[in-house]
């Protein structure tokens, strides 16, 4: 269906990937993976032609469609709702205008009837007929209203475009579909129903995406892009991650035997085989794991931050207790208690809701009425959605760590605490006042493991970090021991991490004991039978 051949491609003498050799074929889920800057969607493009490389070609079947995510919001916003999801299919577009175009001409000819026949004939072979009611399909499945079908793009929203655009990109069964992010700005019922979309594709979908439970749900493949090199592997997101991790650990142990190593691969393959809340659609749909060569298994070299929240103090039975917490604008009487054990994620359509919240319940904002109690025991830390203020001196990170440690502890025990999140060497000179993003959160994680608290809370941290960092934060949350009150964007982290939701809009609308996917299960069942 769609092969790479040799491809390799540099930029100003810079090798950022060559000799890769792919094919990708009908019926698989293809999730592309790889580092910031890696090259992923450098990668699409290549794969769409706009941009050449430098050596190599691609290989699409001549009789194959491929159609592309558009990353350009503002692209069609002359164009109404239903005529933006058309577009996905250029020829069918194409002939609809050619046959308005000749059935307007008032001199018929023979010659006019031919094509028009021909014309008629290929429209109906594209299913033309039920084109605006299968794009009228696509559009309610991903929760965009009857009412603005209509309407121009220019007047909708941000989060309605990128709803619309997925429609257009997956519209008239294209043989090949790439799918750049496709998750960003999705409420979660619409990335549920992009994933069971998905499953169901039976043609060929690569994915750029750093939704690991998105990549999980829907891969039967991963392609990672990894130092100047992309290599395909069967199974989701998860079996690469955990087979190249036991690989790892098998390579740095040179006194293994091969023979001790295939067995605990074979091992770990049943395992992983058996488990469908791992594997899911992976290796029931595809089977893929079954064909593994285990000598394929290659160990990741990606680095991975070590994110460890440990308690200096055990929690006692009172946490937290909210009574009519209320701000104006934003939330009002707000009421509940949090216990023993607890992982709370918190949900609002506005984000400056939970900010505040969690602002207030971090004792950061005092303007507001009703009242809230810690219990004796507890201690929190709290990671903020905006770090700015935490970096505007300009001090090295031995100094920046040193705020939160005391003088008196060594350079090498902050040394250590900046090795473990990836800042090593002459990393640890680096100002704080030019980090990136990503870097500015991993110095806020490791602020937050030098507190100690035993009851975290975290706006939204995953903002601004890679599929590495995210993996690591994921198994920290997961692995502490204490309270945690926290929103997030990464699916993966509400489904794995929480075991209470509360929902508010202006006031609690929903709280119950229940894990993320058994809440969006309850939202989804809901929404169908008002349906």
């Amino acid at each position: 269906m769609l092969k790479v051949m040799n491809v390799e491609l540099s930029f100003g003498g810079r090798k950022l990937f060559s000799e890769v050799n792919l094919e990708f074929t009908k019926g698989n889920a293809y999730g592309v993976i790889g580092a910031n800057g890696a090259g992923k969607t450098t990668f699409l493009k290549i794969l769409t032609e706009e941009i050449e490389p430098t050596a190599g070609s691609v290989w699409l079947d001549p009789l194959a469609r491929l159609s592309i995510l558009s990353q350009n919001q503002n692209a069609f916003d002359s164009f109404t709702v239903i005529e933006t999801v058309l577009q996905g299919h250029k020829r069918l577009v194409e002939i609809i205008q050619e046959k308005d175009r000749l059935y307007e001409v008032t001199e018929f000819t023979d010659e006019i009837g031919m094509k028009l026949a021909d014309l008629e004939a290929e429209f109906m072979e594209l299913d033309g007929w039920n084109a605006e009611s299968n794009a009228e399909i696509l559009l309610i499945g991903l929760g965009i209203k009857t009412t603005v079908f209509h309407e121009k793009m220019g007047k909708l929203d941000a989060k309605q475009k990128v709803k619309i655009l997925l429609a257009q990109a997956i519209f008239g069964n294209p043989e090949v579909l790439l799918l750049d992010e496709p998750t960003n700005n999705l409420d979660p019922i619409s990335v549920r129903w992009l994933e069971n979309f998905l499953i169901n594709f039976e043609n060929t979908v690569l994915i750029v995406s750093h939704d690991r439970h998105f990549l999980n749900n829907v891969c039967t493949h991963i392609c990672d892009v990894e130092y100047g090199r992309i290599s395909l592997y069967p199974g989701n997101y998860d079996f690469w991650y955990e087979s190249s991790q036991l690989a790892l650990r098998q390579a740095k142990d040179q006194n293994k035997k091969s023979e001790q190593k295939i067995k605990e691969l074979e091992d770990f393959i049943r395992r992983f085989s058996a488990n469908k809340s791992k594997a899911k659609q992976a290796t029931s749909r595809k089977k893929a794991l079954d064909k593994i060569v285990l000598n394929d298994i290659k160990p990741s070299l990606r680095r991975y931050p070590f994110i460890d929240f440990q308690m200096s103090r055990e929690v006692g039975n009172e946490i937290l207790v909210v009574e009519n917490l209320t701000k104006p604008g934003l939330f009002k009487n707000i009421n509940f208690t949090i216990r023993k054990n607890e992982k709370i994620a918190f949900l609002c359509d506005n984000t400056l809701v939970l900010t505040s919240l969690f602002q207030v319940l971090a004792g950061e904002d005092s303007a507001f009425t009703g009242s809230f109690k810690w219990g004796v025991t507890i201690t929190t830390a709290n990671f903020p959605q905006d770090n700015g203020a935490f970096f505007k001196k300009k001090i090295n990170l031995i100094d920046w760590v040193r705020q939160y440690t005391g003088t008196e502890q060594a350079e090498t025990f902050i040394r250590g605490w900046l090795g473990r999140m990836l800042f090593s060497g002459d990393e640890s000179l680096k100002m704080s006042d030019v980090l990136s993003g990503g870097e500015r959160v991993r110095m806020m994680l490791i602020k937050m493991m030098l507190s100690g608290a035993n009851a975290l809370i975290m706006d939204d941290p995953t903002n601004h970090l890679d599929l590495e960092s995210i993996t690591a934060l994921n198994q920290g949350m997961t692995r502490f021991k204490g309270n945690l009150l926290f929103t997030s964007h990464d699916q993966e982290i509400m489904s794995t991490v929480a075991n209470r939701v509360i929902v508010i809009d202006q006031s609690i609308v929903y709280d119950k004991m229940v894990t993320y996917d058994e809440y969006i299960d309850e939202i989804e069942a809901l929404e169908k039978a008002v349906k």
